[in-house]
């Protein structure tokens, strides 16, 4: 009976450490936490730079990959966030689809 019981509450474990396991397409627990905290760490930069207005620019963040989107004014602020952008601990990489008035 314990024997039984001790293999029902690791098979447990280990179906619950599978489903926090990230796949290609879906993020696991810990890299979703990752991404929100250098999603919130470029949104700061942005807010600290005078020349952008971070209200203009969405950043979403998968895996380290920092997305951004959205309209600025002039193309000169399309590469200012970039290089903000890069400049965060844990940027991978950035896509830039922001886009001029």
């Amino acid at each position: 009976m314990i024997k039984r019981l001790s293999v029902f509450l690791m098979a447990a474990m280990m179906v619950a450490l599978v489903g926090c396991a990230s796949t290609s397409k879906q993020e696991g627990t810990g890299e979703y936490v990752d991404d929100t905290v250098i999603t919130a760490k470029v949104k700061a930069a942005f807010v600290n730079e005078p020349t952008l207005k971070a209200s203009e620019i969405n950043v979403e963040t998968f895996k380290g990959t920092v997305q951004l989107s959205g309209f600025v004014a002039d193309a000169s602020s399309i590469g200012k966030a970039v290089e903000v952008t890069r400049g965060v601990k844990g940027v991978q990489n950035v896509k830039n689809d922001i886009r001029v008035k």
